[in-house]
């Protein structure tokens, strides 16, 4: 860690053309990208980072002004300043912001289903009191995951075994599903096991997430910005009776205000991508083949 700057880890997956940076998404890691990168770097030089307080890379406060210092340093270490971003869920929006930063140097951006929890209004069809208190509800839930503590003794056969339970549920997989969690395991002082990001940076990541405006800030961005939807619903949360109504509420206002956008934005594409939020894992080549696609029409050289 140099000042507010962390070294992040980075996988290279090699390849020539223009170059791409891979960003994941909350709690996870750059194994999310192992299945995509391969398929990107036939036509482009890729990189992928663990974000910071994930995977390999170390902690630090987690705030959007250091991770995207943390970025700028990849960059500059492997002299790739112009690398189009392209992230998932929490890395699309790093990605967003980090074009905003830097418009003169960045020839795009891509944003894999990160829009968060949106707002009350989109939610079409359901009472925004309603939606409020059930968003407070997603909130205690996400809270409380981040709280898990220190694993048991068998706590990573139990969460491999829950791996492979949704491996035959989504079909993804179980090696890429393996190979995420195992990425995310670090050891405490103590000499017991954790999945990573520990609790109090989890709050910070959650808080920072809360503080955006995505909408506002995708109406900003002045190059090229691609914005990737799951056309499938988050599977159903054991327990939780009313958590399919309100992302089939929410489904539907992300795709009209998505709509919009492009319609009102001609330097806003949407892509719609079979698979649920989970889309790296269970559909590689829908994503790439959306990236691509994007690139081919922003990007000069190889990708074109």
């Amino acid at each position: 860690m140099t000042g507010d700057r962390i070294s992040l880890a980075v996988h290279d997956h090699g390849g020539d053309g223009p170059p791409l940076l891979l960003l994941h998404g909350a709690g996870r890691t750059l194994a999310d990208w192992a299945a995509v990168a391969p398929l990107l770097a036939r036509r482009h030089r890729v990189l992928a980072v663990d974000l910071r307080g994930h995977g390999l890379s170390p902690s630090g406060p987690w705030n959007f002004p250091g991770v995207l210092a943390d970025i700028e340093a990849v960059l500059e270490k492997h002299d790739i300043p112009d690398a189009l971003p392209v992230g998932h869920s929490l890395g699309g929006m790093v990605a967003v912001l980090h074009a905003l930063a830097h418009p003169d140097a960045v020839p795009g951006a891509v944003n894999l289903d990160g829009y968060a929890w949106g707002r009350p209004d989109q939610y079409v069809g359901l009472d925004p009191a309603y939606v409020e208190e059930r968003l407070a509800q997603v909130r205690q839930m996400a809270e409380a995951a981040s709280a898990r503590g220190p694993l048991p003794a068998d706590g990573l056969a139990q969460e491999l075994a829950r791996q492979r339970e949704l491996s035959g549920q989504l079909g993804i997989p179980y090696d890429l599903l393996e190979a995420g969690v195992r990425r995310s395991v670090a050891e405490r002082p103590d000499g017991r096991l954790e999945l990573r990001p520990e609790h109090d940076r989890a709050l910070e990541m959650l808080a920072a997430i809360e503080s955006l405006d995505l909408f506002a800030l995708f109406w900003r961005v002045p190059v090229p910005l691609l914005l990737g939807r799951a056309l499938r619903p988050v599977p159903p949360v054991p327990g939780v009776d009313w958590f399919d109504e309100l992302m089939t509420a929410y489904g539907r206002g992300l795709a009209r205000d998505l709509d919009l956008l492009a319609a009102e934005r001609p330097t806003v594409s949407v892509a719609g991508i079979d698979g649920t939020h989970a889309m790296l894992l269970e559909n590689p080549r829908g994503v790439a083949d959306a990236v691509l696609r994007f690139t081919s029409e922003t990007l000069p050289g190889p990708a074109a």
